[in-house]
């Protein structure tokens, strides 16, 4: 039993709990259990069906509740006499400032993305206030501690940059499965059924009206009189056979692909009747939007079986057929949702028959559900643990009991009987552009790209900045915020349309911008570079962002670093990550395996969805200890005596 002594430092400790999904529900209750007192707990998301399989505080009469509102009344029912305070709202709203965060003694991060995670770094530095940063995803997991001068920061090793795709390659020639999952979900279900008057890169114009009067129309639009089966066998035609035979008409494009197969519903379909089973009378009975399903009306039955080409095309009319009978009135205002059934029908079975036109294996609803909603399957225990070890971390904090803190790593497979891997924390590294305030280099095109390409690509999506300012020199270029004068926010809109060579003050080669957040109270400068031309596929941001050069290097017997889009491994596990811009991610787990012997060094892991983002520490261990096949799986923790052959260098 700990002394009072030695429990003061918890008891008097104020706490923020940043996220209350599936590591944050955990967290809360081993909090609550450990003494803790004072919590505050920030989310903005309500409870989902989905959630109710690990995030154990809730319940099915919680669905559509405030997770931070509802986490804390299920914790005050067995630790009434403790103060918890929910916060249902983004950690990145303007009344969490740095002002906000200084009124803690430490926090605590259970987020699933990269965004927020970066937001509360800056302001835990601004605030100087202690940081245990966290991430599940599987059976892998991890919790690492961030202090100000003491331990790296959350950013001082850059996350891999993701293989990016253009839309070119959606929209013409995919060649993988969650390809035709972006093109069915973020071009044609928009398309059909969300805001007409977004920028869509399908093909709308109809074979019909090419040469015609009408060579404006788009397809997409419903004609007068045209019954709702016809109009989806147009749809269909239309996406899956015209669309096909346009793109094969540029021989170019297939002199080293694969030719795609236009596929027409007459020549699926046949003459065969189209409702298998006439079940959508007993469907139409119902007023439940939610329960509309076309698996139903059809007979499937089973969400893993891989339907046949007929089966898909089958469910693709049905499912549009029914948007359009059941759910008129949310036609035109719908955005993809992995928990709306029909939806994720309409979107497996529009996937299928475009994987089937390209070559490209099919895949069930269940594998096709996962990859659209960017599902990372988690598992409750992972979750447990890693709550367990930010306590642990946290407590340490407290004590002020620096020498002790560590970064641990949660193993899917037992390395010399271990399955949780501590590791000494790292120094700052001296060139991170965070915390060192390094300056950052930018390759970019200033005849040609405007303010508002910088802006978007790289000041808010590259470095994570929610009110960024950004000046050349003395000249003040952009501003955001709610007090600026009307004429001042004219100017600034003004200057987002211009070139950066034609600003009132020209940004060219060799300017130097200092570009500042002032909510999280960080700035940085970057190097502008002017380059002319850019490599389509491989750099279709059109402007490359460097300067991340690392402090360690293998040679010194410390970490080395991992390059954009550079692989340390043999072996990964990918996760899918959907962009708002024309682009996926696909973000590549990599687990480093060092020889015996060898000077140490860890790889970088970038997950996001509940993810691992920072090291992985199998590569601690010796290659022979990783072998899977000794039979013993005994889970065993190493103490710090152990850990003295493999110490890092320790912190001054």
């Amino acid at each position: 039993m700990a002394s009072d002594q030695e429990l003061e430092p918890i008891k008097n400790a104020k706490v923020l709990m940043v996220g209350a999904g599936g590591i944050g529900c955990e967290l809360l209750k081993t909090l609550a259990l450990s003494g803790f007192t004072d919590i505050h707990i920030i989310d903005m998301d309500t409870i989902e069906v989905s959630n109710l399989n690990r995030q154990f505080l809730f319940r099915q009469s919680h669905v559509g509740q405030s997770k931070a509102k509802v986490a804390r009344d299920a914790v005050l029912r067995f630790r009434p006499q403790i103060n918890i305070t929910p916060y249902h709202a983004n950690v990145k709203d303007p009344e969490f400032n740095v002002d906000f965060f200084k009124q803690f003694n430490v926090v605590l991060n259970g987020l699933d993305n990269l965004d927020a995670r970066r937001h509360v770094n800056r302001l835990c530095l601004a605030a100087d206030v202690p940081l245990v940063e966290s991430g599940t995803t599987g059976f892998l997991g991890q919790v690492t501690v961030h202090i100000k001068g003491q331990t790296e920061c959350y950013e001082c090793q850059p996350k891999p940059a993701p293989k990016t795709y253009p839309v070119c390659t959606i929209t013409s020639t995919p060649s993988k499965f969650v390809h035709c999952i972006v093109w069915a979900k973020d071009l044609l279900f928009a398309k059909l059924f969300g805001d007409k008057n977004q920028d869509n890169d399908l093909n709308v114009r109809s074979s019909d009206s090419a040469n015609s009067s009408e060579s404006a129309e788009d397809v997409f639009e419903r004609r007068k009189d045209e019954d709702i089966e016809q109009y989806g066998q147009r749809i269909y035609d239309h996406v899956f056979g015209y669309n096909i035979e346009v793109a094969l008409g540029n021989e170019e494009t297939w002199k080293s692909r694969n030719r795609p197969k236009p596929i027409y519903s007459r020549d699926i379909l046949l003459d065969k009747p189209f409702h298998q089973n006439g079940n959508l009378n007993k469907d139409s009975e119902t007023d439940d939007a939610s329960s509309v399903s076309a698996m139903v009306c059809l007979g499937l039955k089973n969400p893993q079986d891989i339907w046949s080409l007929v089966e898909n095309s089958r469910v693709f009319l049905e499912s549009l057929k029914l948007f359009f009978t059941k759910r008129a009135k949310d036609v035109g205002n719908l955005i993809f949702d992995k928990d709306d059934q029909l939806a994720v029908e309409f979107v497996t079975a529009a996937a299928n028959i475009r994987a089937s036109s390209f070559g490209i294996p099919m895949h069930s609803l269940f594998e096709a559900k996962g990859i659209a909603g960017n599902i990372v399957h988690a598992v409750a225990t992972t979750n447990a643990i890693i709550a367990g070890l930010i306590v642990i971390e946290a407590i340490k904090v407290l004590r002020n009991e620096r020498n002790k803190l560590r970064m641990t790593y949660c193993l899917e497979h037992p390395s010399r009987k271990m399955l949780l891997m501590p590791v000494e924390p790292f120094e700052p590294n001296k060139s991170c552009y965070v915390c060192s305030e390094t300056p950052l280099s930018l390759e970019i095109n200033t005849s040609c790209s405007k303010l508002r390409d910088f802006v978007e690509k790289i000041v808010r999506n590259k470095l994570g900045m929610n009110f960024p300012l950004i000046m050349h020199g003395s000249a003040l270029l952009y501003e955001v915020g709610d007090d600026l004068e009307d004429d001042m926010v004219a100017n600034y809109a003004a200057n987002l349309e211009k070139v950066l060579a034609e600003l009132p003050s020209p940004v060219t080669g060799g300017t130097m911008l200092t570009v500042e957040d002032l909510q999280q109270e960080f700035t940085c400068c970057i190097n502008i570079m002017h380059r002319e031309e850019f490599d389509e596929e491989k750099e279709p941001d059109g402007m490359v962002l460097s300067g991340w050069i690392q402090a360690r290097t293998a040679e010194n017997g410390e970490r080395s670093a991992v390059t954009n889009g550079e692989s340390t491994s043999k072996s990964s596990n990918t996760a899918v990550l959907e962009e708002e811009n024309d682009e996926i991610e696909i973000i590549t787990t990599e687990v480093s395996v060092i020889p015996s012997g060898a000077k140490r060094k860890l790889a970088e892991i970038s997950v996001d969805s509940n993810s691992v983002n920072s090291l992985a520490a199998s590569d601690l261990v010796s290659k022979k200890s990783l072998d899977h096949g000794d039979g013993n799986n005994a889970v065993v923790m190493i103490d710090d005596e152990e850990l003295e052959g493999i110490k890092k260098k320790r912190l001054r």
